[in-house]
């Protein structure tokens, strides 16, 4: 596996975002020669990225046979407010990834996997990736910005479902309706996957269940995994990323192997 990280450019803004991949060989002589690429978008409150964790997740994602990527995109401390710069250092990480699809051995199909804050930032990607302001803004046309499917583990969906504190939210958006994912849903959206814990202290499970049932309203093929107990932050919920011994939950971590039967079969 080669791990490469790409400085994203754009000319229509400025960003620090990068992009990096974890790309793998195909093997000579398998019939495997390209791959899906999965765009990992992950929390951390919009002021930082666990990069080990994001690692491991990669990996274990690279294991099922996807070339992945984790996106580093601009902070709160970088812009103010913070948005729509994470939307176009999404869309900008998409185009890059497809403009060298046959370089980095990679099939026609482009996923998205954001957890907690980063699942803010794809389900607004899912919401607007076909928008002409968000074209206009990035100069990236919206059949390059548009993903196969997304997934979204514990996201953040709307500014008033509980978090962030009401205090941080005008350093999100000085719009909290335009940046509250279920309110613009529509039918350009992709199909979705989700997945919550019903008791997580941090971002509460209405956030999840405002935008499946906004999928649901627009005919948008969805599926969606609610766990009765987990903490905020699992990643993959094994002991390879547990912050405590609760957020190993083997139970919980079946939601892998249920993601990536739905990206390939569904």
């Amino acid at each position: 596996m080669k791990v490469t990280q790409y400085q994203l450019n754009n000319p229509n803004y400025s960003t620090k975002a990068t992009l990096t991949a974890y790309l793998q060989t195909p093997t000579p002589g398998s019939p495997l020669q390209e791959f899906p690429a999965l765009i990992i978008v992950p929390g951390g409150s919009m002021t930082h990225i666990p990069v080990a964790e994001s690692e491991k997740t990669a990996i274990a994602f690279a294991t099922h046979g996807y070339q992945v990527f984790i996106l580093r995109y601009t902070f709160l401390n970088e812009a103010e407010p913070l948005y729509p710069k994470p939307l176009l250092d999404l869309a900008t990480a998409v185009q890059l990834v497809k403009h060298h699809r046959v370089e980095w051995s990679i099939d026609k199909r482009l996923f998205i996997l954001g957890f907690s804050a980063g699942g803010h930032i794809t389900a607004l990607y899912n919401d607007y990736w076909s928008t002409p302001w968000l074209s206009q803004l990035s100069g990236i046309t919206n059949e390059e910005m548009r993903p196969t499917k997304i997934v979204l583990g514990y996201p953040v969906i709307d500014l008033d479902a509980g978090f962030p504190d009401e205090k941080v939210i005008p350093q999100w958006t000085d719009n909290p309706k335009k940046y509250s994912a279920s309110y613009h849903v529509n039918a350009a959206n992709v199909p979705t996957f989700l997945w919550h814990t019903l008791d997580d202290p941090f971002v509460p499970v209405q956030n999840t269940f405002n935008y499946s049932m906004m999928l649901q309203k627009n005919n948008i093929s969805q599926e969606i995994h609610i766990f009765a107990h987990g903490p905020h932050g699992m990643d993959i919920a094994n002991q390879l990323v547990a912050h405590h011994p609760d957020s190993d939950q083997p139970h919980v971590a079946h939601w892998v192997t249920l993601a990536n039967e739905w990206l390939l079969n569904y």
